[in-house]
């Protein structure tokens, strides 16, 4: 059993027991979140694909923690012209533990 989600933008295909990490949600480590934005669950062969979302689906998740990525830097620069500049991004993630998908 498999169901496609969309949270931060950002769609994920999940399971029960997968490890997620996802966009920051406003939830400490512990507590339990549900996602209503289901596009798509598949049990056993059987596929149940919304139009765009789910309508009573749920997928129910515990925040496992909050961390950050690692950094990325991004170089500017334009050649004979003296410009050089560098920056620097660490995104900040949740993870998330599937516990289950309810259609």
């Amino acid at each position: 059993m498999y169901a496609v989600i969309q949270t931060g933008g950002k769609q994920y295909k999940v399971a029960p027991g997968d490890v997620v990490r996802v966009e920051t949600l406003d939830a400490k480590p512990g507590d339990k979140v549900e996602i209503k934005e289901v596009y798509l669950i598949a049990d056993s062969g059987k596929v149940n694909v919304g139009t765009p979302l789910l309508q009573k689906a749920k997928v129910t998740a515990e925040v496992v923690g909050e961390g950050r990525g690692e950094k990325i830097i991004i170089f500017k620069h334009n050649r004979r012209k003296g410009y050089r500049n560098t920056n620097g991004h660490r995104q900040n993630f949740t993870t998330l533990r599937i516990k289950d998908i309810k259609a």
